[in-house]
């Protein structure tokens, strides 16, 4: 029974996700849809990026990722869907694939999707997710060999994680991505911070300084109370236990802050 995982930031308010699953389902009945998320923040391809990199490795070989965060749709932005060792992954050459890609040890197969035979009849400018994405997914899960749906290609567009900038002993980092719960993930990979830390002193931009203790559950501090972690990403995390640090601290993606570990 092949897997089809649907990641896009149309929300639910919308028949769009739904349209892609009738459209996966009409071409291959026996296919199994798990949604990863529908809620990545409107046209945030680096956000979808990470979630994709950090969910897919869960799921078991030749499950097909479709991802469908889409600013450039009905441009002249290319179409993919690349083979890696343990994966698909079919949507826009923005970006959006590459980290998942990277993090399964590299494309073994990338083609262009240029083969209307595997499309839907009338193809829009609006909705590739549905038009073109979909039906390929279901075609790849019916057994359709990449190289049906088009050329192969060397390249595709690949991100980058911004490196956090050392500065004498502490780090200028940046927040990538926020989620539901206000948790801000920052760029400090888990390889950054002493063994010795304890705490973390936290340089907000409008000149607040806050010193956060380094925990390993939310729970380790009172409600309300901010803290530091790190969380499932590997990266450091600023956090309020059950509350938002997004809101309290005014960060969001691409905010910097400046971080120091202490001992104490």
């Amino acid at each position: 029974m092949p897997i089809i995982t649907l990641l896009t930031d149309f929300g639910t308010k919308d028949p769009y996700v739904a349209e892609m699953k009738a459209v996966v389902l009409s071409i291959c009945p026996s296919a199994t849809i798990v949604d990863i998320t529908h809620e990545v923040s409107s046209f945030n391809i680096l956000e979808a990026a990470l979630i994709l990199a950090e969910a897919s490795q869960y799921f078991p070989s030749a499950t097909i990722h479709v991802v469908v965060v889409d600013p450039g749709v009905g441009s002249e932005r290319r179409a993919i869907a690349v083979k890696t060792k343990h994966f698909f992954f079919v949507g826009p050459d923005n970006g959006v694939l590459s980290l998942a890609i990277k993090r399964d040890g590299g494309a073994r197969l990338a083609v262009s999707l240029e083969n209307p035979k595997y499309f839907l009849g009338r193809v829009s400018r609006t909705f590739h997710g549905r038009d073109v994405f979909a039906p390929v997914a279901a075609h790849i899960a019916n057994g359709i060999p990449l190289q049906s749906f088009g050329p192969p290609i060397g390249k595709f567009i690949e991100l980058s994680i911004s490196e956090p900038k050392q500065i004498g002993e502490a780090y200028e980092a940046e927040v990538l991505f926020t989620d539901k719960f206000g948790n801000c993930v920052t760029n400090i990979g888990e390889h950054l911070i002493p063994s010795n830390a304890r705490s973390v002193l936290l340089e907000l931009e409008d000149g607040r300084i806050l010193k956060l203790p380094l925990v390993t559950s939310y729970a380790s501090v009172p409600r309300g109370a901010p803290l530091a972690i790190v969380d499932s990403f590997g990266f450091l995390e600023i956090a309020v236990n059950m509350d938002s640090a997004e809101h309290l601290f005014n960060l969001k993606a691409g905010k910097k802050v400046k971080v120091s570990f202490k001992e104490h």
